[in-house]
């Protein structure tokens, strides 16, 4: 897998946000604070990059429900290694994000996989109709300085972690992004599944801003040899 260093933003993205790539890159750079900002709090423009977490229950309070344990007891590894994976384990993995915030929405630029989330901060509820996806349906709003975001409407076809933690298409996931520092941000995510587990319970963990740092191309399918060796892979 060959992966190229990038200096702009997809495409995909771009026309969201209404921005050329040039003048998305400039703006970029010009509001990455320095490490002596003092403009820093609310502001989670950059590229950060968090911990592997590939066990997302782990110092939590997550106990599975019947259906859950026996979902998790299914699970034997193997899954198409170019199909997206849900909202958790792209923040799970190791690979750098960048995020982009405008007055009105905030876009998430994922190395991983080379996904995007565009998510929109204007008062918006969620869509009253809309089918299940791997990413589902995501809303935010700023609680001060932290950006807040709802996501429902999510298939079942993903796991929570590397390690094959399940959940429903039930499940309602809350991020919580928050600038701790000029070079930390705190993510906290709370998940409510009824289906597959007994309680609501959160995980959290720490990012670093990564100045200088640009994300590269994610390109799953060149030279991938791992889906010939699949066993059940539809």
């Amino acid at each position: 897998m060959l992966r190229t260093c990038l200096n702009i933003l997809p495409a995909a993205a771009l026309a969201i946000l209404g921005l050329t790539p040039a003048v998305s890159a400039q703006s970029s750079a010009a509001k990455t604070p320095s490490e002596d900002s003092a403009g820093w709090k609310g502001d989670l423009t950059g590229v950060w990059q968090g911990p592997y977490t590939s066990d997302l229950t782990r110092g939590t309070q997550a106990v599975l429900t019947p259906w859950g344990q026996e979902q998790f007891k299914l699970f034997d590894g193997k899954t198409d290694p170019c199909l997206p994976v849900g909202v958790t384990r792209q923040a799970n993995a190791p690979d750098p994000i960048e995020i982009v915030q405008t007055p009105n929405r905030v876009v998430i630029l994922y190395e991983s996989w080379h996904i995007f989330r565009s998510i929109p901060t204007d008062g918006r509820d969620h869509p009253k109709n809309f089918e299940p996806s791997w990413f589902g349906n995501s809303i935010g709003h700023w609680d001060g300085d932290t950006l807040v975001i709802d996501v429902v409407g999510m298939n079942d076809s993903t796991r929570l972690d590397t390690v094959g933690h399940p959940h429903s298409d039930q499940m309602h996931l809350v991020e919580r992004l928050r600038r701790t520092g000029p070079k930390t941000m705190s993510y906290e995510v709370t998940i409510d599944d009824p289906k597959t587990y007994t309680a609501t319970w959160k995980q959290s963990r720490v990012f670093q801003l990564k100045p200088g740092l640009e994300l590269m191309e994610y390109v799953c399918l060149e030279n991938e040899k791992d889906r010939g060796h699949l066993i059940g892979v539809k």
